[in-house]
C-alpha cells in the first residue's frame, strides 16, 4: 500500500515536470502504458489546468474506464470540458454499473444525449439500472451475467463456454435460471470444469447460495459478503427474476468509499471533495463546518464568562481547565467511534444498550479515577492546594463519566433522527465535554475555594 502511494507520488511529480517542459509526447507514451485506474490517481493528484492538459493526452480508448475509477468532484470537472460526443464514445466503454455511477451526476438533457447514441440493448440496461434507488443493489449490480438452464448436461454447458471471446470479470459461477428467468441456483465452475461432463446442471448446481433483493442497501450488501466471504452474489427482483449480479470488486470500492466519507465527514468535509478543487467552493463548503464549531465555542466561552470572578481570584483555574476538557473530549471520541462503528456494523439493539453503557460507564469510571488521581498529584505539587487538586479530581472524573454517557448516546440519537453520526458527533460530544468540563471544574471551585 506504501509502496503504491510513492509511485503515485512520483507518477504525479513526473507528470507536471513533463507538462511544464513541453514533453507532452513523453507524459502521452506513459499514459498508454498505465491502469485506468492509475491514471485516475493520476489525476486526482493534479491542480485544474494540468488535470486538463493531461486528460487531453488519456487515449480515447481508456477514458471510459478512467472516468469509472475517478471520484466523483474530480470526474465532473473533467466532464464539463467534454463535448457530448467524447461523452458517448466513453460511455460506450463502460460497465453498466458504472455508467449509471456517472450519468446520475450529469445533467438531465446530457443524461438523454448519451442515453440516446447508445444502442437499445445498452441503452436498456442502463435504464433497468437507473430505475433503482442510489445506494442499493439494484443500482450496484451488473446486467453483464451468464445464466443457464437446469436440464442441460456440463458437456453442454462447457461447450456454450467456450463460444465466448471472454467471460465478465469474476465469473465464478453460472446462474441457473428457469424458462421464465427465475433463478434456481448457481452452478460453480470448478463443476462445470471437473465434473462429469454427463451430469445434469440440476444435479450438481447450489441451490441454497446467497442471494440478494434488487432494493438491498448497500450496508446489507457489504455486510453479507463480509460474512460469506463471497466473490458474487445473484441480484433478484421480488418474483425471484434473475436481474444481474454483484460482484466483490463492487462491493471493495462501496466499503472503501464509505471509509473514506466517514474519514471526512467527521472533519466537516464532503466525502468526494476534490483536493485540487477551486478556492472558492472549498471555502464554502468548509466554512459552514466552521461556523457551526463557532458556536459550540461561544456556548463553552460563555460558561467560562460565568466565572469570571473565580477566575480572576485563582489564576490556577486559567491554567488547569483545558486539562479537565482535554481529556473528556479524548475519552469520549474513543467511545463515539466505537459505538459509530456498532452501528455500522449493526452491533447495537436495544437488547445489548443497557450492557454497552454500563459497560462504557465503568471505563469512564475506572479511568477518570486513575488520572484524576495523577492530575490531582500533579496539581498539589504545582500548587501547592490540597483543595484545588480535590477539585479538580471531582470534575475530571465527571468529565469523563459525561464523556463516557454522551459517546454512546449522542450517536444513538443522531441515528434514530436520520442524521449520520460520523457528520455531526464529533462536534456536538466535544461540546458537551467542553461544557461539562468548565461546568463541573469552575462550578466547584467557586462552591469550595472561593
Amino acid at each position: 500500500m506504501e509502496s503504491t502511494s510513492i509511485q503515485q507520488v512520483a507518477l504525479a511529480e513526473l507528470a507536471l515536470r513533463d507538462l511544464a517542459e513541453g514533453r507532452t509526447e513523453l507524459l502521452e507514451n506513459a499514459l498508454e502504458e498505465l491502469h485506468p485506474a492509475e491514471i485516475a490517481g493520476l489525476l486526482e493528484g493534479m491542480p485544474p489546468e494540468p488535470r486538463q492538459a493531461t486528460w487531453a493526452l488519456v487515449p480515447e480508448a481508456q477514458r471510459g474506464e478512467v472516468l469509472a475509477y475517478i471520484h466523483d468532484e474530480a470526474r465532473a470537472s473533467l466532464i464539463d470540458e467534454m463535448q457530448p460526443e467524447e461523452l458517448v464514445e466513453a460511455a460506450e466503454q463502460m460497465d453498466d454499473e458504472d455508467l449509471a455511477e456517472v450519468l446520475n451526476v450529469l445533467p438531465t438533457d446530457l443524461t438523454e444525449t448519451v442515453l440516446t447514441a447508445l444502442d437499445e440493448d445498452h441503452r436498456l440496461r442502463i435504464e433497468a439500472v437507473l430505475s433503482y434507488p442510489e445506494g442499493t443493489a439494484g443500482r450496484l449490480m451488473s446486467t453483464n451475467v451468464l445464466s443457464v438452464r437446469a436440464d442441460v448436461t456440463l458437456a453442454v454447458v462447457l461447450r456454450w463456454l467456450r463460444r465466448h471471446r471472454a467471460l465478465p470479470p469474476h465469473t465464478d459461477s453460472l446462474m441457473v435460471v428457469d424458462d421464465d428467468g427465475r433463478y434456481l441456483g448457481r452452478l460453480d465452475m470448478g463443476l462445470v470444469v471437473t465434473g462429469d461432463p454427463d451430469s445434469l446442471v440440476a444435479a450438481v448446481m447450489e441451490t441454497g447460495a446467497e442471494l440478494v433483493r434488487a432494493d438491498a442497501t448497500e450496508a446489507d450488501l457489504t455486510s453479507l459478503f463480509e460474512r460469506r466471504d463471497l466473490i458474487s452474489v445473484a441480484v433478484l427482483d421480488e418474483e425471484d427474476r434473475l436481474l444481474g449480479r454483484i460482484t466483490i470488486d463492487d462491493v471493495v470500492d462501496v466499503i472503501r468509499e464509505e471509509a473514506d466519507r466517514r474519514l471526512l465527514q467527521s472533519a466537516g468535509l464532503e466525502a468526494e471533495e476534490d483536493l485540487f478543487a477551486p478556492v472558492l467552493p472549498s471555502a464554502r463548503r468548509r466554512g459552514v463546518w466552521l461556523g457551526i464549531n463557532l458556536m459550540t465555542v461561544f456556548l463553552a466561552a460563555w460558561v467560562i464568562g460565568r466565572f469570571e470572578d473565580a477566575l480572576e481570584k485563582i489564576v490556577a483555574l486559567a491554567v488547569l481547565m483545558p486539562v479537565v476538557a482535554s481529556m473528556g473530549g479524548i475519552a469520549g471520541s474513543q467511545t463515539l467511534t466505537l459505538t459509530i462503528r456498532g452501528l455500522a456494523l449493526n452491533q447495537i439493539a436495544d437488547s445489548n444498550l443497557r450492557w454497552l453503557l454500563l459497560k462504557e460507564l465503568g471505563v469512564g469510571a475506572l479511568n477518570g479515577l486513575v488520572w484524576a488521581a495523577l492530575v490531582a498529584l500533579v496539581t498539589l505539587l504545582w500548587f501547592h492546594s490540597t483543595g484545588l487538586a480535590l477539585v479538580i479530581a471531582v470534575a475530571m472524573l465527571l468529565n469523563l463519566l459525561a464523556a463516557a454517557f454522551s459517546g454512546i448516546a449522542v450517536p444513538l440519537i443522531l441515528h434514530r433522527l436520520g442524521i449520520d453520526p460520523a457528520l455531526s458527533g464529533a462536534v456536538i460530544l466535544t461540546t458537551v465535554t467542553d461544557v461539562v468540563g468548565f461546568l463541573s471544574f469552575l462550578g466547584l471551585a467557586s462552591l469550595f475555594l472561593i
